[in-house]
Formats: C-alpha cells, structure tokens, sequence
C-alpha cells in the first residue's frame, strides 16, 4: 500500500499548492472548487489508504526484503480472443448516435442491443456446469 498512498498524497499536495494559485491568477470561482475538491479526494483517498494499510500484512511490494518469487502466482484467466468486446463498442456508438440525431428511438435500441452485449461479453464461457 505504501506506493499508493505516496501517489494519493502526492496528488493532496499538488492540488492544495496549485488551487490557491489558480485562484489568485484567475479569480475563478468553480475552477477553484473543483481543484480544492480534487485535493480533498485525494487526501481523503491517501489517509483511507494509510490507515487499512496498518490492518494486514505487507505485501511483497511493500517489503524491502522480498523477493520476486514472493508476489509470483497466477494473475487470471484472459479470453483468447471474443466478439462481444467489438458488439459492446457498437451498441455504445448506436447509444450516442440517438442523442447527435435528436432521436431517442435510436438510443433505445442500442440499449436493448447493449443488453445482449453486455451478457454475451460476461457470459461467453459459461457453458453448462460453469466450465471454462
């Protein structure tokens, strides 16, 4: 958790030096809302951060004396290769086709197209007794 966290500080004290700066150059009011905000989250994010961190063990990354074999395991199961990835992409851009021709019959299509999609796409290796 520690190179984490160091981001997520990093990241609050960025924000908390540039949004007084901001402010003083440009005397824009929602501009600076929204940097102090961002500082906020991520300070917000980087105490969240350091206080679980000293709830568990360290992981390997976290340790000076690890060794590379420590964090070594299987990462997952990626596809080979799928359709759905390309039929979801097709169903976002009939989704926002509907709004740029002012026609929400359009959209609602792409919806229900998106609905098959996105259950082939999280469905594509279900076969059965969840086999893979």
């Amino acid at each position: 958790m520690k190179p984490e966290k160091w981001v997520f500080w990093f990241i609050f004290i960025f924000f908390l030096i540039v949004t007084p700066v901001y402010w003083v150059m440009s005397h824009e009011i929602a501009g600076t809302f929204v940097l102090g905000f961002a500082g906020l989250l991520g300070g917000m994010i980087a105490g969240y951060l350091a206080l679980t961190a000293r709830s568990f063990d360290p992981r390997p990354e976290d340790r000076p004396d690890a060794e590379v074999v420590e964090a070594a395991g299987d990462v997952g199961f990626f596809a080979p290769s799928s359709m759905w990835p390309f039929w979801c992409a097709v169903t976002l851009a009939v989704i926002a086709l509907g709004p740029a021709l002012h026609q929400a019959w359009i959209s609602i299509i792409g919806i229900v197209i998106g609905v098959w999609a996105c259950s082939g796409w999280l469905l594509q290796f279900y076969r059965g007794d969840y086999k893979h």
